[in-house]
């Protein structure tokens, strides 16, 4: 249990298997409650009234939660303790669900604003967790709560529709649902709550937030504006597509359901990429070739859905499978383009919030577009558009080097 275990309150009061347990349903909490209202979107906008616009602006308020929450999530961990900030981030998301079903578009905005925040802390907390708890398994454990991630968000997305239909309260009883899993979660991590550790992880953040010259000396590297470029226009991409793809498949003839399964198949596709790149990530010196193909995958995806829309399930596999692979190179050239934890703190702190940022005005534009065509033709050209640009961008973010040592001796 030794090799298990590095803190020791968890070594002597938690049993192994019920922190893995823990883990991973957490991590079934950190995209399903989101990424399931694209299937329900349209019979949102005809039940509240609001246009693709305004659907675009509400897909994208967890990622402004990312960015407005995620900076202050160390703070949290040092005050009240990793574990009960976890707890925390499920009360929170446990609530937007419920608040978001109550019928009135205010209701609904705060709602996924709330989910997006707890959502946001479960994504700083829940690497931390696996490093301090399990180091000697921290490629198996990643991969296997990123897998669940995708399978819970895949299952969620594929039953929403048919929940709809078979309740007398549609989308709300559908949407509703999902509030099961936070509160399964809560009693699983309940016995956590008696630990109050700080993860090493939030202890480096705060480190780092505390050194402004050497954060400036990562923002005036290219090499770091290579690594968020590559992880904000990946991020654009995929939210995107996770916003609309269930109306483009609408306009295409697809059923509401059959589009429902199209996207639960997003997600899966998205997650697998974790089982062969995160072992492989360690062993790979230069990443330039992974990095170029993995948008190039996206690309393909976004041509094959404006040109052949029929064959949809082989554009959605392709659509999935390329921008997961590309969030892991993303999150792996945090730490391998830096040199120490310190200025990869520094450059994680940089990508995601300058990424999210970015990543927050891919729905609304869309969305905007789609609204000026009517069609989602010269939507689907920028976004492959966008796929080319970030391809060169990984060429470069792929190369063996580091950022410069004055960044980390500041």
């Amino acid at each position: 249990m030794t090799e298990l275990c590095h803190s020791s309150p968890v070594r002597r009061l938690s049993h192994p298997a019920v922190l893995i347990a823990g883990i991973l349903m957490i991590a079934m909490n950190l995209r399903a409650p989101f990424t399931s209202i694209a299937p329900l979107l349209e019979r949102l906008q005809a039940a509240l009234g609001f246009n693709a616009t305004a659907a675009g602006l509400l897909m994208i308020l967890p990622l402004l939660a990312f960015v407005v929450v995620s900076p202050w999530v160390p703070r949290l961990a040092r005050h009240v303790g990793l574990e009960r900030s976890v707890f925390l981030a499920l009360l929170a998301i446990a609530a937007g669900i419920v608040l978001r079903v109550q019928g009135n578009t205010l209701a609904l905005y705060v709602g996924i604003a709330l989910i997006g925040a707890g959502i946001a802390v479960g994504n700083v907390l829940l690497p931390s967790l696996v490093k301090r708890s399990f180091p000697r398994h921290i490629a198996l454990l990643t991969s296997c709560y990123v897998l669940t991630m995708g399978i819970m968000a895949a299952i969620a997305s594929a039953v929403m529709v048919p929940l709809a239909q078979d309740s007398t309260d549609g989308w709300q009883f559908a949407m509703l649902i999902v509030v099961i899993l936070p509160l399964m979660t809560m009693v699983v991590w309940w016995p956590q709550l008696s630990h109050r550790s700080l993860p090493a992880a939030a202890k480096e953040a705060e480190k780092a937030a505390a050194r402004p010259v050497r954060q400036a000396a990562v923002w005036h590297s290219p090499l770091a504006w290579q690594v968020t470029l590559f992880m904000g226009i990946n991020s654009l991409l995929f939210y995107t597509v996770n916003s609309w793809l269930p109306s483009m498949l609408a306009d295409n003839g697809f059923s509401p359901e059959k589009a429902g399964s199209l996207h639960g198949l997003l997600q899966l596709a998205s997650a697998l990429p974790g089982l062969i790149l995160v072992p492989l990530m360690p062993r790979l010196k230069d990443q330039r070739l992974i990095a170029f193909a993995t948008p190039c995958m996206s690309l393909a995806g976004f041509i094959g859905l404006w040109l052949m829309p029929g064959w949809a399930l082989v554009w959605v596999l392709l659509l999935g499978a390329g921008s997961g692979a590309s969030f892991i190179l993303a999150l792996s050239f945090m730490g391998l383009r830096a040199r120490d934890a310190m200025q990869s703190a520094s450059l994680s702190s940089m990508a995601q919030t300058l990424g999210y940022l970015l990543a927050a005005m891919g729905p609304p534009l869309i969305g905007a577009l789609y609204d000026r065509q009517g069609d989602w033709q010269l939507a689907l050209m920028v976004c492959a558009s966008l796929s080319v640009l970030m391809a060169g961008i990984g060429w470069l973010a792929g190369r063996d080097r580091q950022l410069p040592e004055a960044s980390a001796s500041e």
